[in-house]
């Protein structure tokens, strides 16, 4: 059962290609810093726009760099089931605790479709699968009843829930049960998801911010609800700006200010606008991770 502070990671660039020196040294400085676990090559990673070889190779040096200190969650996701299966299977070879697998975005599959799909995955592999039920970005939305046709299976154990529909938890723990395990994936309703039967958050902010995010969880394990409330209190300002625009522009260009990566990324996306970044680093600013 994964807890706490998940961060979706960046992937740095440089010229067009990977960063590696920058991606390693990134993701070491969040596990120095709090963050509970490790998710590369998802969307706020820009997974659509690396080529297979550069989605294997970020997931290792993840991996690497991890060294077992933290569980990493490789994303694995594809619309397509064949490259879906081949990542997670490489995934596993390279040692990661478990995959994250997104609905397939732009088919529109039917309930059967996303099924079978998962029952692929599940399938190929040996490790947990995290489902991303994310139907904003992929337009589809998994039924509850499709949810308890594939926890049956024996691979699948949890999902990251990118709804912001906060009976989801309450829904999918009376369905399922408590063993099911609940990431959100939105960061502002981080506290209420974890009230609602949520065990963690797959966190954008935690990019630049993985301490403060940590510390959040951690208190709220601890049953300190009153410092889990202020702290989330503190980031709300920067939860909204990391979505002013589509993610990752905006955490990146907070990345950039911050020292920690280069802003670059890959079109389609592309830098955001001047009264982005504007938004940006006021919120970052404000939070004291930059002076």
């Amino acid at each position: 059962m994964y807890k706490g502070s998940f961060v979706a990671l960046i992937t740095p660039f440089s010229n067009g290609g990977v960063d590696e020196k920058a991606f390693q040294s990134f993701v070491d400085w969040q596990v120095k810093q709090g963050t509970d676990g490790l998710i590369p090559c998802g969307t706020t990673g820009e997974s659509p726009t690396l080529t297979t070889a550069e989605h294997m190779r970020v997931t290792d040096l993840c991996i690497e760099v991890a060294d077992g200190r933290v569980p990493v969650m490789a994303g694995a996701g594809s619309n397509s089931t064949a490259e879906a299966v081949e990542l997670a299977r490489h995934a596993e070879k390279a040692g990661a605790g478990s995959v994250l697998v997104v609905t397939p975005y732009y088919n529109k599959p039917t309930q059967e479709g996303l099924y079978r799909h998962f029952k692929a995955v599940n399938d190929a592999v040996g490790i947990p699968i995290f489902i991303y039920n994310i139907p904003g970005r992929s337009v589809v939305d998994m039924s509850v009843e499709t949810f308890k046709r594939l926890f049956e299976l024996p691979n699948i154990v949890g999902v990251k829930d990118a709804t912001a529909d906060l009976a989801r938890p309450l829904i999918y723990t009376h369905e399922l049960g408590p063993d099911f395990c609940q990431m959100s994936g939105e960061d502002a309703t981080a506290i209420p998801y974890l009230a609602a039967g949520g065990h963690g958050c797959i966190s954008v902010t935690a990019n630049i911010a993985p301490a403060l995010c940590a510390q959040q969880h951690a208190a709220w394990a601890a049953g300190n609800v009153a410092r889990a409330m202020e702290i989330q209190q503190m980031l709300i300002p920067v939860h909204q700006a990391m979505f002013c625009e589509g993610s990752p522009g905006p955490v990146k260009y907070a990345a950039g200010l911050m020292g920690l990566s280069s802003d670059e990324m890959r079109l389609p996306a592309c830098e955001i606008a001047d009264s982005s970044k504007i938004v940006v680093e006021s919120a970052i600013r404000a939070l004291g991770l930059i002076d």
